[in-house]
């Protein structure tokens, strides 16, 4: 009876009653201490104001219920898939939702929903992986936002994948620690592509110049992130850079002279074909020319094989005694520039001493600070 004659009073009342009536309704029906009767009455009533054509009715009884695990789940995955102002609410609150029920939501209820979904307080990393994976950057960007939820390092390789061209993504990828290497090295890549097609940069800088300060960055910032990654991470760091045509000379000998021995062994075993124990082998104890042989196999000519050589052999002779720029004036001191300034070999050693000068501001920079800090 109680039922029947709240729907013959809804039927004449105004939208602003009946959302009031939809609000109170659901109140009552979270009420721990209502009769089995009156709740299962209640849930009729809410399941008929489904229909109420009024969006104001809806939304009053989204937001009552919005908060509890009580809500019953019918009602709430219905509100979940009316109009978006009617169902973000439900969408960013409600505990009645399940992964797969987000996860469905994410990938069939638009950008709008997409973007609730990630705001959602501690989200798993299943939701997140679908987000990752079918979420717009609208939603990629909340979810990193959203300091809760729990992504895992595929995911996050995933949004460096498909939105790594976006600056504000970009930062907030860069920023997290758990970010894999290779999805790093890529979003360096775009960060330096992104600054070379910057009008402001281009006016300033010749093209020529442009591109080998460009060039520099990338590699002066895939040596720093070779450093800082785990074993683990390093063979695919170094096949991303293998396959983009980045494990350059340039490249292997600044790891080289920096005493980035993993990620150097790494990428002897990725450009030479042999096994990781043998290259570990060769260039700890091998001898000189099975070393140039080492490097003949990864692609290097023999004169630039030999520059090669000769910082491996620095490196052995001075263990971990030497610094990068230690290393760079032994090498440039041992090795003979050819006459010709275009030659491999010449550029080569051009890049030495390069990164020698490079080391020596940096470590009068750092000699400055700390004069400073001292004073």
């Amino acid at each position: 009876m109680i039922i029947e004659a709240f729907i013959r009073w809804i039927e004449t009342a105004r939208a602003a009653d009946r959302a009031n009536a939809a609000a109170a309704l659901a109140r009552a029906f979270l009420r721990p201490d209502l009769a089995d009767e009156q709740r299962q009455a209640a849930l009729l009533a809410m399941s008929h104001l489904l229909d109420d054509p009024s969006p104001q009715v809806r939304l009053s009884l989204a937001q009552a219920l919005a908060h509890s695990s009580l809500a019953p789940r019918a009602i709430m995955i219905a509100l979940a898939e009316d109009q978006p102002e009617i169902a973000c609410t439900v969408v960013a609150l409600s505990p009645v939702l399940t992964d797969a029920d987000l996860i469905d939501l994410a990938a069939t209820g638009g950008s709008l929903l997409g973007g609730f979904v990630a705001s959602r307080g501690g989200l798993s990393r299943s939701v997140a992986a679908a987000l990752a994976e079918v979420g717009d950057e609208g939603a990629a960007l909340i979810l990193l936002e959203n300091e809760t939820a729990s992504i895992s390092s595929r995911s996050v390789s995933r949004i460096a994948e498909r939105f790594g061209h976006c600056a504000a993504i970009r930062r907030l990828l860069l920023e997290r620690g758990d970010l894999p290497a290779d999805a790093r090295q890529s979003l360096v890549e775009q960060v330096s592509t992104a600054l070379a097609g910057s009008d402001l940069v281009r006016m300033v800088l010749a093209r020529p110049r442009l591109e080998r300060l460009t060039l520099d960055a990338c590699e002066t910032a895939s040596v720093a992130i070779a450093g800082d990654v785990s074993v683990a991470e390093l063979p695919a760091l170094v096949e991303h850079l293998r396959s983009k045509g980045k494990l350059t000379p340039a490249l292997l000998i600044h790891a080289l002279c920096s005493g980035k021995s993993d990620f150097f062994s790494h990428a002897m075993v990725a450009l030479s074909g042999l096994e990781e124990r043998r290259v570990r082998s060769l260039l700890a104890s091998g001898r000189m020319h099975a070393v140039r042989a080492l490097f003949e196999a990864a692609g290097l000519q023999r004169d630039i094989a030999m520059v090669f050589v000769e910082a491996t052999l620095l490196w052995r002779q001075a263990g971990e005694v030497l610094t990068t720029q230690s290393i760079c004036d032994r090498l440039l001191d041992t090795c003979r520039r050819p006459a010709d300034p275009n030659s491999p070999v010449a550029l080569l050693l051009d890049l030495v001493e390069k990164l020698q000068r490079s080391e020596l501001r940096a470590t009068a920079r750092s000699y400055a600070g700390s004069a400073l800090l001292a004073a």
